[in-house]
């Protein structure tokens, strides 16, 4: 599984992960923690639901979320960056979006996450949609997500 071969990578590596997370919920973490062994690679999780706490404790600026709303590339890039700074993790990767089955919009409707992945200096970022086949299930839209971070997080600890 996607868990155990980026929790195996990163300890080889001698590399840790963090994450941030607030559609996910915490199931970024969980599926890293699920892993034998995964206190040597794993540092922190944030689950910052609100846009309180994104601010507070991660470090988003108040003007990301005024200007680009917590449903953005800025927000989770902004997410990434500030659990990177609190946990000094080598990859750290964030989650924002709409897992439905209510709160989706045009711009964004359900299925929409901003995703970002900071490592060595840098941060990446997209909006995916994990919702194109109209399942509007709330687990499934999450673990969707989740499972797509562990593999972008898996393929850039497979570079290093």
């Amino acid at each position: 599984m996607i868990n155990e071969e980026l929790v195996r990578i990163l300890a080889e590596k001698d590399m840790t992960i963090a994450c941030a997370e607030s559609c996910t919920g915490g199931l970024i973490a969980e599926l890293i923690t699920d892993v034998s062994g995964a206190s040597a690679v794993f540092e922190l999780g944030v689950c910052s639901y609100s846009n309180r706490i994104k601010k507070k404790i991660l470090g988003v600026p108040s003007e990301i979320i005024d200007e680009y709303t917590e449903l953005s590339l800025a927000c989770a890039e902004e997410m990434a960056i500030g659990v990177m700074r609190m946990s000094g993790a080598d990859i750290a990767v964030s989650t924002t979006g709409v897992a439905g089955p209510t709160g989706g919009t045009e711009e964004n409707p359900v299925g929409t996450v901003y995703i970002a992945l900071a490592a060595d200096g840098a941060v990446v970022s997209e909006k995916k949609n994990f919702n194109e086949d109209g399942c509007n299930d709330r687990d499934t839209i999450r673990r969707r997500c989740a499972e797509y971070v562990l593999q972008k997080a898996l393929e850039y600890a497979e570079r290093v």
